[in-house]
């Protein structure tokens, strides 16, 4: 009853869409439409096409010409033709196939199912609109182009309409949607991939030949289609025979047997046609167990086999320490980019390359595997030592990254190896592979080719996938903070606003110095939320503490912001929600992005830092000196203010020695009209040459040390003197230096 229920209120909610979609559709055709091509086109589908289907043998599969009516609507008339026609068509099928008594459909199934129709093609219509639109691709007479409109047309009206479809099997029969798509729909794809190939070549039909040769053309269609009907009802014919036959020859085996003794000769016959049976079997269980055994690509063993062995490996080590091997996990770096540039076809022949290459390197008793894409595992037997094992790994490493040439292409492939040796606390095969897994990974974490594993390798893996995992829920449990650092001008003393810094006070582990879970941020792609989170939090104190007096109303306040973020095109967007949410000036909102970033693609950023100058929020250049920027691109990033690495400040001596890059960077900084902030100041020697140098802004230990908001709030209050001189209550100065903040990232 609760079925029946919700079957009905999906057929209402169905059919109001449809009607919606084809209204909608009907309403914004064009005259231009309606011509003749159109409407021929339009009462094909609806009288002839239902008529012209074809059930392949031995299957309940039909071949419909209605959906390659549809598909060439799409391409010759647009998307709202395309919507009419189909819910027509469908609407017309339905009552054709009632007409026939083939199928009894049940109450308002007809309007359903026309519904869906409707809402299928709509969604076909809007999604090929976005991928035009994404990949400037438009149906027309190039192959390759025409390819990709009809494979976004047929997968998305496929998909569409079988999802719509399977929700009223899954209500209505009470089974999983995944298995009612299965049974149900996923045989019917054929149809549709016949409908866009037959779409495709009267398309391209229609656009090269003249008007005889596509009446050629469709003469031609029209003899294949009745030659294979007939040979389809030839088939079912002959199928049916041989299933007559078969049913024949069993009756007549029944009689032999029956007749087992007087017919000694047969029975003799009969045993040596078993026994031929039973050959036959025994070498389809052999080729059975390699397949099962086996990459079909490579040949190599697979994850199972690779399994077994390891698993027989470490139950003799733990009896004889002696029997020694090591394991190999090797990964064929940026593999992706060849799939994708080239092709898979020769994504598969160079994976094939790749497993000869190992082959031929190592010793034939080892095993090398493909244990899945373009990761691999080799076991090394007999080796007592894990310099053993490298020097292999080194030889399989120069081996395999030898550059070839295959169809015209030449071909360069690197890989990375994890090497993890045998050792008595493995129980399991998982267990070693996953230490060799967790070498490898770091071993394309530095670059070196090759990296040995160790437990200290293992704690730091499952520290960072901790830490990676705690980080995702650090800003809902309150475990994120900001501090500010001072930025003063050195000129006057007076404060001009800070620098935000992120902290992480973990619930277990404590403060989280941020040189461990910033790369993490970074690589997770945490690095996005946690920055929006920081230009909110920040961009509200900073509201906060203007209030406290006139003297602050023109403090700002700094955040850095990560590569990924910069590329990234939700940067505006949240940068525009950030001074909506919080109200404060674009110009009290201080970018920084260091010099690295920036030049990571220049052309990318000059573009986005101008959209960002627009709105009117400050831009500043962090870590200058560090990276290698080009003078000519330079002068092109709109920056107010350079900031000075704090290497260069550090190495400034106590008589000013060392001090000619200062000198340079702050002419150069001059010269392209930006304002000097130098980071990093921690003694009077410092400062002072910043100060004869005509360094505009300084911020250090010296100065202040970063606060939390509270300790920061109050010393506004105080209104100390920020400046290294006098008597200065409630100020901090230290020479002294952390580690973390030091070597602190982009907050």
């Amino acid at each position: 009853m609760i079925s029946e229920k919700l079957t009905n209120y999906y057929k209402t909610i169905v059919i109001c869409v449809g009607v919606i979609c084809f209204g909608l559709a009907l309403g914004r055709l064009s005259y231009s439409t309606l011509s003749i091509g159109y409407f021929s086109l339009l009462l094909f589908s609806i009288l002839v096409a239902p008529r012209l289907c074809l059930v392949l043998p031995r299957s309940k599969i039909t071949v419909s010409f209605s959906d390659a009516a549809i598909f060439l609507c799409f391409l010759l008339y647009g998307g709202e033709a395309a919507i009419v026609l189909a819910a027509l068509e469908m609407f017309s099928n339905c009552y054709y196939i009632k007409w026939k008594n083939r199928l009894n459909f049940g109450r308002h199934m007809i309007l359903t199912n026309t519904s869906i129709a409707a809402i299928s093609a709509t969604v076909t219509y809007l999604v090929w609109v976005i991928f035009s639109q994404v990949t400037n691709n438009r149906p027309s007479t190039d192959i390759r182009q025409l390819i990709y409109a009809l494979g976004v047309l047929t997968l998305t009206y496929f998909l569409t309409l079988t999802m719509l479809g399977t929700l009223i099997q899954a209500i209505k029969e009470g089974s999983n949607p995944w298995q009612a798509w299965k049974m149900h729909f996923f045989g019917t794809s054929i149809t549709y991939i016949v409908g866009a190939g037959v779409a495709g070549i009267i398309f391209q039909v229609i656009n090269y030949a003249d008007f005889a040769t596509t009446m050629i053309a469709f003469a031609a269609f029209a003899v294949v289609y009745f030659a294979y009907r007939q040979s389809v009802g030839e088939i079912n014919s002959a199928i049916d025979q041989v299933e007559n036959a078969e049913r024949e020859k069993a009756e007549i085996e029944r009689e032999r047997r029956r007749e087992s003794e007087r017919h000694a000769g047969q029975l003799g016959d009969s045993l040596h046609k078993e026994e031929l049976a039973n050959e036959a079997l025994r070498r389809s269980e052999k080729d059975l167990q390699h397949a099962a055994l086996h990459d079909s690509l490579t040949g190599l063993a697979n994850r199972k086999k690779l399994g077994d062995v390891l698993r027989g490996l470490i139950k003799t080590y733990k009896h004889d320490p002696t029997a020694n091997f090591q394991v190999l996990f090797l990964d064929i770096r940026s593999f992706k980019n060849i799939n994708d540039s080239l092709g898979h076809t020769i994504g598969d022949k160079v994976l094939a390359i790749a497993a000869k290459r190992f082959v031929r390197v190592v010793n034939q008793d080892d095993t090398v595997a493909r244990i899945g894409g373009d990761e691999f595992a080799i076991i090394l037997h007999g080796l007592d030592s894990t310099a053993k094992a490298q020097r292999v790994a080194r030889k399989i490493y120069n081996n395999v990254t030898q550059p070839f040439s295959l169809s015209g292409n030449n071909i360069s492939i690197d890989v990375n190896i994890g090497i993890a040796p045998c050792d008595a606390e493995y129980e399991t095969p998982e267990e070693i592979l996953r230490d060799a897994d967790i070498a490898m990974h770091y071993a394309k974490e530095k670059g070196n080719g090759l990296a040995v594993f160790s437990r200290e390798l293992r704690t730091r893996f499952l520290e960072r996938v901790r830490f990676e995992m705690d980080l995702r829920h650090a800003i809902d449990r309150n475990e994120l903070a900001v501090h500010y650092q001072p930025i003063v001008s050195l000129s006057d003393g007076k404060l001009m606003g800070f620098e935000a810094l992120l902290r992480w006070h973990h619930s277990e582990f404590g403060i989280i110095p941020p040189n461990k879970f910033i790369p993490i941020a970074e690589a997770s792609g945490l690095i996005q939320p946690i920055t929006v989170w920081i230009l909110e939090e920040t961009g509200r104190q900073l509201a906060a503490w203007k209030r406290i007096s006139r003297d602050y109303a023109d403090l700002m306040v700094s955040v850095n912001i990560s590569g990924k973020h910069l590329s990234n095109n939700d940067l505006i967007d949240d940068i525009l929600n950030t001074l909506a949410i919080t109200g404060i000036p674009p110009s009290s909102l201080k970018l920084e992005i260091t010099e690295s970033t920036a030049m990571e693609n220049a052309e990318h950023t000059i573009n986005v830092l101008n959209k960002l100058k627009q709105i009117g929020v400050r831009l500043s250049i962090d870590d200058f000196g560090t990276g290698y920027s080009s003078l000519s691109i330079l002068h092109r990033l709109p920056f107010d203010t350079l900031k000075i690495d704090r290497s260069f400040v550090y190495s400034v001596g106590e008589k000013g020695e060392n001090s000619k890059i200062l000198q340079t960077i702050i002419s150069l900084a001059k010269n392209l009209k930006m304002r000097v902030i130098a980071e990093g100041i921690e003694t009077e020697s410092q400062l002072a040459v910043l100060q004869n140098l005509g360094c505009d802004y300084g911020q250090g230990f010296l100065l202040a040390k970063p606060k939390s908001k509270e300790q920061t709030e109050k010393l506004l209050y105080e209104s100390p003197n920020w400046l290294p001189f006098g008597t200065t209550e409630g100020f901090e100065r230290t020479a002294e230096t952390s580690e973390s903040d030091k070597n602190l990232p982009v907050f």
